[in-house]
């Protein structure tokens, strides 16, 4: 799915047999009570899956699609992954099985926005989103509708369908994929209210979508009541899917309820069948459905549901056999193989059998890229993908195991590919062969067709880099889109620090063992030094080529190929970075090529990204100075304060607090100077400096915000800021407060109540010099805190500001009666997690200890 690369989590495995179908929900007649689960499985979901997928194929027949699906937020924050995959094979679209709501990809936008994001073609797609082109360039359009239920964002509800070229989405369209979305959410409200987890933290479940035109033919016969889950089959019935022994089939006990026919399919058949049957039923009109299922041994059988009211159902399924239409195929020069849009051979002929190497009996049945591991290559994958995708055909050479070449075409449809195989009768000029250190031949990309599907690799990468700016984005950047490219597992990535190589980034490694490579001098004898100290890559096809090599190094449990790159921009050693595989495997010059142009584009970022954070140090260093170190022991007050600089960006904000004994009270000042950068910070100091010296002149709280006012005005720094100011009597707890558009302050009672304070407030400082700036008086009991605050705190993109401040109440409220210190921390331990804060946080909270207590300030 069009989403964005960054899974590398091993398929699952299992076969057909012993495997739980996914439809044995409620509504098939069984049930899953909560906090229950099989398989291994959370709680609810299946019911969870079974809706999911009800909704991605409605959703595709509704628009014209021919794929669809719904990510699902997960457990990790500011996560999607996709739940649910409808007429895609799983595998093949790996790379796009996660998403980070904050990538320049349509389901994020989609996600983050609450709009729905429709791309017509491929050339409104790269308009508005070139990383998703640069990643997936097939001609197709595609539909992003948000699942949102009030203020609860669930997920994204995708559809992919034939480009319309020229034309805009129509707005029928638009409607039918926000019912849908609509309807879904609701469902998704109404588990998580029986408390159902609503997230999705696995792979995938492959939906196989009902078949279109096909004649029906009927061979057995089944009942199926949906209230009780009872099932009932005929002996023709009970003959294809059980199978036909020397004795016929087995006798007795065949079906009774809705799992038992579940468990005899596929788990991508059971799905379908389960939105067969609920769209069936919902219906209530005797129009017949189909969907084509596996039979036995493997071969395609025609099931076909027709609703009697809304909760009986009659069907019929039929085995077509191999027909005339296998003879005629038989005859023809050309291999032929059918496969369904999951990728599972339903036919193949003779002859594909003979040019795969394959007995026919063998591939029908399997999975075609299981059957065929060879196509898994990149290269191979791209032009899968581009078919499925695109729905055009698409020809290429193939390289096979025999050492021929193959001209394949793929022809897609709603229901699947046709597959038409030619040997390559063409003289092959094959180049000389490639070795890796420590020797054995390298597998390569293969002729300049299959070259052409990698080229946009490069692209997609710097696209993506020239949007991460630290050492750390970048990194997480060559993760999400360098390692699914090339099928890599693990990565390291290696900066220079005047003599040695420190360990910046690592995933997929064993815990703890690149430790002992942290910090390598340059003079080691190690291929990730020396393909620095060269400048030359270096690849290996297996650990055994690895440690021939470099004998008595230490090798970790892996036994696949290693290729370690050396980093380096402008001429200037940057470091290394070394890519893991978990299978022996060749580099063919293109890959050699490519990923060393990858190294040099990775290496500018990092070289970039190490001046940014650097520059970013210095910044900090500034904005730490201008801060209050330390805040004033004050008898009667105790305060606490906490500051956090925003991580979107390196420039200072203009945050910031201060607590000022003025001899006759205790002054809690808190502000935020508008916009980023040097002057903001340098007016930050000004203002501040400003407001401790009326304040200690003896001034009262509207004479502290005039004048400030007064003199940010004058000096005109082209910004303005907010502030409140509290004048507060550490005896009698009488406070005298004064605000300049800054946000309301919280006050937490004794008791524990906790409310959001009504100060009357006025303008900005720096907007109008004579503005006024009325006081409140209230009373600060003892054991009560005062909590002021900036917006960074509260704000979040897409949210109201309100719900913010509400959720900081609340936070608040609950923290009893922890120190004031740990109420600090709690406050922004949310905002301490995060790590892309638009803004700047900072935080006071201030109380009134029992009489006696010991004063104290943190």
């Amino acid at each position: 799915m069009p989403g964005g690369p960054g899974s590398d989590e091993p398929s699952a495995g299992g076969t057909r047999a012993g495997r739980t179908a996914a439809g044995s929900g409620t509504v098939l007649g069984g049930g899953t009570a909560p906090g229950g689960g099989a398989g291994g499985k959370p709680a609810g979901s299946d019911e969870l899956g079974a809706v999911l997928a009800q909704a991605a194929v409605s959703a595709v027949e509704a628009v014209g699609g021919y794929a669809g699906g719904v990510y699902l937020r997960s457990g990790t924050p500011g996560l999607l992954r996709l739940a649910v995959l409808s007429g895609l094979p799983g595998p093949l679209f790996r790379p796009w099985w996660r998403m980070h709501v904050n990538r320049p990809f349509p389901i994020a936008q989609a996600y983050r926005s609450g709009r729905t994001v429709a791309l017509a073609d491929a050339e409104d797609a790269m308009r508005r989103f070139p990383q998703l082109m640069a990643g997936l360039p097939f001609p197709f359009g595609s539909l992003y509708t948000p699942v949102t239920h009030g203020s609860d964002r669930f997920g994204v509800l995708v559809v992919l369908r034939p480009a319309t070229a020229g034309r805009r989405v129509g707005a029928a369209d638009l409607d039918r994929m926000a019912d849908i979305a609509q309807h879904l959410a609701g469902r998704l409200a109404h588990l998580a209210a029986r408390e159902f987890p609503v997230t999705w933290d696995r792979e995938p479940d492959c939906v196989q979508l009902p078949a279109t035109g096909t004649p029906p033919v009927r061979v057995g016969h089944l009942e199926w009541d949906l209230d009780s889950g009872a099932v009932t089959g005929d002996e023709e019935l009970r003959t294809i899917l059980l199978g036909a022994g020397p004795g016929g089939p087995p006798e007795g006990g065949f079906l009774r309820t809705a799992e038992e026919l579940m468990a005899l399919l596929a788990p991508e058949d059971a799905y379908g069948l389960r939105v067969l049957a609920l769209q069936a039923a919902e219906s209530g009109q005797p129009v017949p459905r189909r969907i084509w299922v596996r039979g036995p041994d493997g071969r395609p059988c025609l099931l076909e549901l027709t609703a009697h009211g809304r909760r009986r159902l009659s069907g019929s399924l039929v085995d077509p056999g191999n027909g005339p239409a296998a003879a005629a195929a038989d005859r023809l020069p050309r291999g032929m193989v059918s496969a369904d849009r999951l990728g599972r051979v339903t036919f193949a002929s003779r002859t594909a059998g003979a040019l795969l190497g394959r007995p026919r009996e063998e591939l029908v049945g399997s999975s075609l890229y299981e059957a065929l591991p060879w196509l898994g290559h990149p290269a191979h994958e791209e032009h899968f993908r581009a078919a499925l995708l695109s729905d055009d055909p698409v020809h290429f050479l193939a390289h096979v195991p025999t050492g021929s070449r193959l001209s394949v075409s793929l022809h897609p449809g709603h229901d699947g590919l046709t597959i038409v195989l030619a040997a390559e009768e063409r003289p092959v000029l094959t180049p000389g062969p490639v070795t890796a250190p420590g020797g054995g031949p390298a597998a390569g990309l293969g002729p300049l067709a299959d070259q052409a599907s990698v080229l946009y690799r490069p692209v997609a990468l710097a696209i993506a880099l020239t949007e991460a700016v630290t050492i750390r984005q970048v990194s997480a950047v060559v993760t999400e889109e360098l390692l699914p490219a090339f099928g890599g597992r693990q990565l390291a990535i290696y900066l220079l620090d005047e003599r040695n190589l420190r360990l910046a980034w690592e995933t997929g490694f064993p815990q703890g063992f690149l430790d002992r490579f942290d910090g390598v001098p340059l003079d080691a004898r190690l291929p990730g030094v020396e393909t620095l100290t060269s400048g030359r890559p270096i690849f290996f096809e297996s650990m055994q080529h690895l440690a021939d090599a470099y004998p008595g190094i230490p090798l970790d449990a892996h036994v696949g190929a290693r290729a370690f790159l050396p980093l380096i921009a402008s001429g200037r050693p940057i470091g290394s970075c070394i890519l893991g595989f978990d299978q022996p495997r060749g580099f063919s010059p293109e890959e050699r090529t490519v990923l060393t142009a990858l190294a040099g584009l990775i290496a500018q970022a990092l070289q970039r990204a190490q001046r940014y954070d650097s520059e970013a140090a210095l910044a900090r260093g500034l904005q730490d100075a201008l801060l209050p170190h330390r805040l004033p022991r004050l008898r009667g007050v105790e305060t606490v304060g906490r500051y956090l600089p925003g991580t979107q960006g390196m420039e200072v904000g203009g945050d910031w607090y201060d607590v000022i004994d003025t001899g006759r009270a205790i002054a809690l000042v808190i502000g935020d100077v508008q916009g980023h950068g040097v002057s903001a910070a340098a007016t930050m100091g000004q203002l501040r400096s400003a407001v401790r010296a009326f304040a200690l002149s003896g001034h009262d709280p509207e004479e502290v915000m005039s004048g400030t006012n007064s003199l940010l005005t004058d000096l005109d720094p082209g910004q303005f800021a907010s502030c409140c100011y509290v004048d507060l009597d550490p005896a009698t707890g009488v406070v005298r407060a004064v605000r300049a558009g800054h946000p309301q302050p919280l006050l937490r009672h004794p008791d524990g109540r906790t409310e959001v304070l009504d100060l009357a407030g006025g303008l900005v400082l720096g907007i109008d010099p004579d503005a006024p700036f009325p006081v409140t008086e209230f009373r600060l009991p003892p054991r009560a805190v005062l909590a002021l605050f900036t917006d960074g705190l509260v704000e979040r993109p897409g949210t109201d500001i309100d719900l913010g401040i509400e959720r900081l109440r609340g936070a608040l409220a609950a923290v009893g009666r922890a120190s004031l210190a740990d109420a600090a921390d709690r406050l922004i331990h949310e905002a301490t997690a995060a790590t892309d804060r638009p803004d700047d946080i900072a935080l006071l909270l201030a109380a009134r200890p029992e009489p006696g207590a010991a004063p104290r300030a943190q």
